[in-house]
């Protein structure tokens, strides 16, 4: 196990959430779950406990801890995309896997995780500073889902 992984807490569902982060994400990893050695939280002994995976090479871990805490807009996954392209794949397979979408690349998938699908472009121009990062700030501020030709329109 890594020093440092990102845990994230799921009602039940942590394998599921798993194997669909997997087969979204690049460099993404599968790793086999841990199994309850006796009743414990919400579950019973040999239900699923812990499943360890990556996603887009981050180490995190999936916990079945029950219903007493919800995942928040306070984290997200950013996911940096090369183009238009790869930008709706994933944005579409978060909301076509019972997600929903969010203002500025922002959606979150159907356990509450969210996730920024951000193209380069973007990053790029805030990065750049000026009267560039303000006009493509301010192009992202009205997207839902960020179109990679005006943020490139914007930029100058």
């Amino acid at each position: 196990m890594p020093k440092n992984t990102i845990c994230l807490w799921y009602d039940k569902d942590a394998e599921a959430a798993a194997r669909f982060y997997v087969e979204t994400f690049p460099i993404a990893k599968w790793v086999p779950v841990h199994r309850a050695p006796s009743d414990v939280l919400s579950g019973k002994k040999g239900d699923v406990l812990t499943v360890e995976f990556t996603v887009a090479g981050v180490p995190c871990i999936g916990l079945n801890g029950g219903p007493a805490f919800k995942q928040s807009e306070a984290f997200s996954f950013q996911i940096a995309t090369d183009d238009q392209k790869e930008t709706d794949r994933h944005r579409n397979a978060i909301i076509g896997n019972g997600g929903q979408e969010s203002a500025c690349g922002w959606c979150k998938d159907k356990w509450g995780v969210s996730w920024q699908i951000t193209p380069r472009t973007l990053t790029e121009a805030i990065a750049a500073g000026g009267d560039e990062a303000k006009r493509a700030f301010d192009a992202m501020m009205d997207m839902k889902k960020v179109d990679v030709a005006v943020i490139e329109a914007r930029r100058g």
